[in-house]
């Protein structure tokens, strides 16, 4: 009889995410696949640092510990054959990560195994990668960026933050307010503020996230795992944020409307295990202080349109 994951937070995980592997990913790129293989077996018994996603896994995965049910599972999907991975096996065990199923394609994409194994969260250093997940609607999908220096949380609770707009809601609004400008984005909003937000890439997870809370014997507001919004909204957007998620059955512990104010600060107080967010100018400082990971919008979508438009 065949596993059902279907009722637990499934994160699929790149090797490259979770561990620090850019040395040996820069060694492929620029000798091949034979050096890395020789180069892999010669480390295998060598620890592998932690990478971008490292603390977010390792601290979902102790959830189960609290929770009256399993409720997380992490897949760990890697372009490597067994025989390269096998210093990611030995790395598992030495971190003592309690994760058992894996996937190595050898070199093939990993994106068509995303339904095979019911991943809701793809988390990956490889863009091409991320964009055809997302492009798929298979499920959520970000790009990580290098992670900050030094970051290692103490917070026993798992702090996992979003953007608003093109990531947990649709990209509409943000699209209206790069083509028609703020008072436009102001007035349509609260003029539509009982009208629930169109479903964004991560509104699925979100709502995921947001059911296994249920799962713990305290109370939601004690929840060991924490969920926030930080976004550029304000005043007189930020009530059609609020009541979309009532309507959605989601419960947000923390809400931060920032008009426009700077991410970072606020993500390094929250102490967020990681923020997704689709613009990299807010990424590039995020990123410095918090665990970070890009949402690229589906290709040809009219904001990728205006991003490709932009750009040429």
């Amino acid at each position: 009889m065949a596993v059902d994951l279907s009722d637990l937070l499934v994160i699929g995980v790149s090797t490259r995410a979770l561990f620090n592997l850019e040395v040996e990913n820069d060694l492929f790129q620029s000798q091949g696949i034979a050096a890395f293989r020789s180069y892999q077996l010669e480390k295998e018994e060598e620890l592998l640092a932690p990478g971008t996603a490292f603390y977010l896994v390792k601290s979902l995965l102790e959830l189960n510990k609290i929770a009256n049910k399993k409720i997380v599972e992490v897949v760990v999907m890697s372009r490597n054959s067994a025989e390269t991975g096998f210093r990611v096996l030995n790395s598992i065990e030495q971190h003592q990560l309690d994760i058992t199923r894996v996937a190595f394609t050898g070199g093939e994409p990993l994106s068509p195994y995303i339904e095979a194994y019911d991943i809701d969260l793809f988390l990956s250093k490889d863009s091409a990668e991320v964009q055809r997940v997302i492009d798929s609607k298979k499920c959520a999908a970000a790009y990580l960026y290098a992670p900050p220096t030094d970051f290692n949380p103490t917070d026993t609770r798992v702090k996992i933050a979003f953007d608003a707009d093109a990531v947990l809601f649709s990209e509409e609004s943000e699209y209206r307010y790069k083509t028609e400008g703020l008072d436009s984005f102001q007035d349509y909003e609260k003029a539509h503020e009982n009208d629930a937000l169109s479903e964004g890439p991560f509104a699925k997870l979100l709502i995921k996230l947001s059911k296994i809370q249920e799962h713990f014997p305290m109370e939601i507001e004690h929840s060991p795992l924490r969920l926030a919004i930080v976004t550029a909204r304000s005043a007189p957007s930020h009530k059609r944020v609020i009541k979309t998620l009532r309507k959605w059955g989601v419960y947000v512990d923390e809400v931060y409307f920032l008009g426009g104010l700077a991410k970072d600060s606020v993500l390094e107080a929250f102490g967020a295990h990681i923020f997704f967010d689709d613009q990299d100018t807010h990424l590039q400082s995020t990123s410095l202080v918090v665990p970070s990971g890009k949402v690229p919008y589906e290709t040809n979508s009219p904001l990728d349109q205006l991003q490709k438009n932009k750009n040429n």
